[in-house]
């Protein structure tokens, strides 16, 4: 079994930028690309109170910030919709509506359809 080693008298702790450079040159774009769209949408299912837990939902919910993440992730999508596959883009673009959805339903007052979080970049999204 292999030790962590421990940190040397000229150790400061601080990560190995040039480590880190060469491990995230090694990362195909569509997985940096997916892996940022995923982060949005559980980022964005928090923050609409969807939170994994139950009955914790309400604790973090905020729907300015979800409005946010949900656009931020529209874009993205529908930025990167040529450069990725249709096989990660559907996932994904399902995940979007899902959220989009999720977001009408937790609104007082719901936005005009083509007005919700993203839509600017999807289109209108009715249940």
């Amino acid at each position: 079994m292999s030790e962590t080693p421990l940190p040397g008298p000229g150790d400061t702790g601080q990560p190995d930028f040039d480590e880190m450079t060469r491990d995230i040159a090694e990362v195909p774009a569509v997985e940096v690309i997916v892996t940022v769209a995923v982060n949005l949408m559980s980022a964005a299912a928090v923050k609409l109170g969807l939170a994994p837990h139950e009955g914790d939902g309400e604790k973090y919910k905020d729907l300015d910030e979800a409005r946010k993440l949900v656009t931020a992730l529209a874009g993205l999508l529908d930025a990167s919709a040529t450069e990725i596959s249709s096989f990660h883009a559907a996932p994904l673009r399902d995940g979007l509506k899902s959220l989009q959805l999720a977001f009408r339903e937790a609104s007082l007052v719901p936005d005009e359809p083509g007005q919700g979080p993203g839509e600017k970049y999807t289109g209108p999204v009715y249940g």
